[in-house]
């Protein structure tokens, strides 16, 4: 059998539990339905995604300081250095294989602070390259919205119309393809990739009232919010910790859970505001890890997307603490549309009526999503059978569409 090389692109092993768990579905698929795969990654952490992953991993940047701010003629003379470097290696690696793969994330979207020189333009080189060498570039269940700064949406346009193949994790992020000017014609929606990784067992009802997971986020709004980021922060954070404390004063454990390295401040702040023994920390590595916390708890309220991704899929009643549309069209996917809250304005009063309220419909949403996690395995199946057609056919049947 020809071997097939295949590259995974993208922030994977920087500290980003979702990105990395739509790697780790990806890879399951390629392991299980294309063994003959020869798999490597240009990513944003490649010594973890060599150890965690097993694949030769080569890193994204030649600059190392690529997302420290720039202040010194040094830093900013190897910022653009490193563009042009990153442009001759990024199209040596693409080169190298036949397909190019970008498991999930947000690529086509700024919902959080993003500089167009940043990922934008390495996703652009990947794109450019791929289409001038011949080799299919697939961007896969991947997050899209409107993005208002020029440099940034020109890049993310050119993106999806180089890519071989496109499909999204929601409708929205389609639609904000297309009104962005791609003919998303031919575009697919199915969900999260991590809808595909191993559910956990969840924990029995005990009936007395049980854990509660917070998921919390180092949040200074959208990359329009900048002015702003600040006063945006302190608002989440105070509201976050006041809800904290009521679900404390009645008695209630209290499981902080993060998505990403950067949110472990929030983390802190949050024990130290509340100081009680029924606050801990969970120093989760993988979204396994978080599956596992989210399945234990009678509930969870949480920021960060995949945090929310692993809660529905195990079954356990979510409340969406919402900073993009992107939130609350998964919650509207698995059935609780009605149980999401505005993260830039968390009143703490407010949210802990919609939990209490949540709570009293608990049994009803467990079976609620349980049928919805049934459809989205259905649906992750019809992906990875899309994604086969398109990516290892037969030499007649390869679809590639027009700029």
């Amino acid at each position: 059998m020809t071997s097939v090389r295949v590259g995974v692109f993208g922030l994977l092993g920087s500290g980003n539990l979702g990105n990395d768990g739509s790697l780790e579905a990806l890879l399951g698929h390629l392991r299980a339905e294309h063994p003959e795969a020869v798999v490597d990654a240009l990513c944003g952490g490649p010594e973890v995604v060599a150890v965690r992953y097993g694949i030769p991993a080569t890193r994204l940047h030649w600059y190392r300081g690529e997302y420290r701010t720039a202040s010194r003629a040094g830093a900013i003379a190897g910022k653009g250095l490193g563009k042009l470097v990153d442009a001759v290696r990024t199209a040596a690696w693409v080169r190298r294989h036949d397909v190019v793969i970008v498991p999930g994330m947000g690529v086509l979207e700024a919902t959080l602070p993003l500089r167009p020189w940043g990922f934008p333009y390495s996703l652009f080189l990947l794109c450019a390259t791929g289409r001038l060498f011949g080799t299919r570039v697939a961007l896969v269940s991947v997050g899209a919205a409107a993005i208002g700064n020029r440099p940034t949406r020109a890049l993310v346009r050119w993106s999806a119309r180089l890519a071989t193949y496109r499909s999204y994790r929601d409708t929205q992020s389609r639609d904000a393809m297309r009104a962005m000017g791609v003919n998303t014609t031919r575009d697919e929606v199915y969900p999260d990739l991590a809808f595909a990784l191993p559910t956990p067992q969840a924990s029995a009802p005990s009936g007395r009232p049980g854990p509660v997971c917070v998921g919390v986020m180092a949040f200074h709004g959208g990359d329009d919010d900048r002015a702003r980021a600040e006063e945006i922060h302190r608002r989440y954070l105070d509201g976050t910790t006041r809800f904290v404390r009521a679900l404390v004063e009645d008695g209630r454990p209290v499981r902080l859970l993060t998505g990403d390295a950067c949110d472990a401040p929030v983390v802190a702040a949050i024990l130290d505001a509340v100081d009680s023994p029924l606050v801990t920390a969970a120093e989760a590595a993988s979204l396994a890890d978080l599956m596992k916390e989210t399945a234990a708890a009678d509930a969870v309220v949480a920021t960060r997307y995949h945090n929310l991704v692993c809660a529905l899929k195990c079954g356990t009643p979510t409340l969406a603490l919402s900073y993009a549309a992107k939130s609350d069209a998964l919650m509207d996917r698995m059935g609780l549309g009605a149980y999401c809250h505005p993260a830039r304005e968390v009143d703490a009063d407010r949210l802990l009526e919609q939990f209490r309220a949540l709570e009293r419909k608990s049994a009803e949403l467990r079976r609620t999503l349980a049928e919805r996690n049934r459809v989205a395995a259905r649906q992750l199946q019809d992906q990875f059978d899309a994604l086969t057609s398109a990516l290892f056919p037969a030499a007649d049947h390869v679809y590639r569409e027009a700029p």
